[in-house]
């Protein structure tokens, strides 16, 4: 179909949205151009030249359906399908579960949102063909909070409703991944991948009871999975053990050739699955004093995480206090790059939501047709996110994001020079227990329940401070259970130096196997 040519008028008006001012000559002129320039994107539209795309296997697939209570109490999943991978191979037997903002080719995604409603992926997250060729069955896309925009993921609440923590239905998942971490913990899935932007994976893996692991930036490819900002978008699996984490990791780590994140991902990985049962003497385990003492940390929870780590010294690793002052930093200096994510997703119709890895056209095209239909039902997280990063964006001309980026460095060094002592950091995944929902009674208290953390009444500072560090650093960082209080339970977060995720699974095993 033709594209429409400006008028003058037109011109003029599209300019001086953009704040451009044209003299008459000049938008003569400029109309001319313009349409030459609409001339070269007709030719090349329709250019027939092949398109390099992600592989698309294992064909026999359904759409799905949504499941009622009585075949999904937990309200985890949006969509139950049936997709089986390889007859053999490493995950052969076991079941997998995606969040619903990684794409399947044929099985609607919807990102927890209504916004898409209708939207069919016409092609696979990479990590979706690796699960396949290696026997995974997926068997459903899960609930999650509005285009992960929630909160960091406090109460799990998209439009799709809540999912219910599997310990204690009264209290919050967390999320953003909020379906993936009750679906695992509550035994429906054997393995459910989430994302993770400044905790999604590890807050629900710590607040329902699971393992979780965000693995370094880059390690797993982000083709084909929504994301936020390239910089700190990650991918990873939450499984109820250490033994199936190693073995799924094993699977989907490494380059697929599309995604620029993985630009220092080694060609040759450390082996995972030969990390498990490896000692735990001789590891040196760092506890970071800026782990501890949050405002608003629970006394029980780091009694809980100093005694897993006295089971890991008993098993023998030595422990040692360690620092690093800019640990307390690195929440702050996250912000601004969340709020550049939001302005460009919603300025790139998502473009920018791939990170320049593969681009969907599908995506995007519908983006586009439901922003200009319906904006209004963008979720709210995501409309106070693209005004503040426009304000930063307009009246500070870029700084703040520049600032983010240009300190980073400095943050990674510091702990950098940490890990010249030791292999590992140890600090409660997060400072407090799942917290208890909070129903809305009025409008006012409707519209706060969905902005960040208004709908608990709490700062969200310290419930990221021991996690979004390390979406900013790129360290991997593993959650693990590490014992319960007042029926609840609670994570112990181990980092380590980038792609070293094979010392996380040695110790995350050794520590798995003292509390057994």
């Amino acid at each position: 179909m033709p594209l429409q040519r400006p008028e003058i008028d037109d011109v003029i008006a599209e300019a001086r949205r953009l704040g451009i001012r044209l003299t008459q000559t000049e938008a003569r002129i400029f109309t001319g151009r313009h349409h030459d320039h609409i001339a070269v994107m007709e030719a090349f539209l329709e250019l027939r030249v092949a398109e390099h795309r992600p592989p698309l296997r294992h064909l026999e697939r359904d759409p799905g359906y949504r499941p009622g209570p009585a075949e999904d109490p937990l309200n985890a999943f949006i969509r139950k399908c049936q997709i089986k991978g390889a007859a053999s191979g490493p995950l052969a037997g076991r079941t997998v579960a995606l969040k619903d903002h990684t794409a399947v080719a044929g099985v609607p995604m919807t990102l927890g949102s209504h916004f898409l409603d209708g939207y069919v992926p016409d092609f696979d997250a990479s990590i979706v063909t690796r699960l396949l060729d290696a026997g995974a069955a997926i068997v459903g896309k899960m609930n999650m909070e509005d285009f992960s925009f929630g909160g960091p993921g406090i109460s799990g609440v998209g439009d799709f409703g809540r999912p219910l923590n599997p310990n204690n239905h009264g209290h919050v998942t967390g999320g953003s991944s909020s379906g993936s971490g009750a679906a695992v913990a509550g035994g429906q899935v054997d393995i459910a991948f989430g994302g993770d932007q400044g905790g999604s994976i590890r807050i629900p893996a710590a607040w329902c009871g699971c393992v979780g692991l965000m693995a370094t930036h880059g390690l797993i490819p982000h083709s084909g999975v929504f994301g936020l900002e390239a910089s700190i978008d990650y991918v990873g699996p939450m499984t109820r053990n250490v033994e199936d984490l190693a073995a799924v990791l094993q699977v989907v780590a490494g380059a697929d050739g599309y995604d620029p994140r993985q630009a220092r991902v080694p060609a040759k990985l450390p082996d995972y699955v030969g990390a498990l049962g490896q000692p735990a003497k001789g590891l040196k385990i760092g506890v970071l004093a800026e782990g501890f003492g949050a405002a608003g940390a629970e006394g029980d929870v780091e009694k809980a995480v100093r005694l897993a780590l006295d089971a890991l010294r008993g098993a023998g690793a030595e422990l040692r206090e360690v620092s690093v002052p800019l640990h307390r930093v690195a929440p702050q200096a996250i912000v601004p790059i969340y709020l550049e994510g939001a302005r460009q997703l919603l300025d790139n119709n998502g473009a920018g939501a791939f990170g320049g890895s593969f681009c969907p056209a599908s995506f995007m095209a519908a983006f586009g047709r439901a922003k200009r239909s319906h904006s209004h039902e963008l979720p709210l997280n995501l409309k106070l996110m693209v005004v503040s990063g426009d304000y930063a964006h307009e009246r500070l001309n870029g700084r703040l994001y520049a600032k983010a980026l240009a300190v980073r460095p400095t943050v990674i060094a510091q702990y950098q020079q940490v890990f010249g002592q030791v292999d590992i950091l140890a600090m409660p995944t997060v400072p407090m227990k799942a917290l208890a929902y909070r129903t809305p009674t009025n409008p006012v208290e409707a519209i706060e329940h969905t902005l960040f953390g208004g709908e608990l009444g709490v700062d969200l500072g310290p419930l990221i401070a021991n996690t979004a560090p390390f979406n900013y650093t790129g360290f991997p960082a593993l959650s693990l259970p590490c014992g319960k209080s007042q029926g609840l339970p609670i994570g112990l977060q181990l980092v380590a130096p980038h792609f070293r995720e094979d010392l996380l699974i040695r110790a995350g095993h050794a520590y798995q196997r003292a509390a057994a």
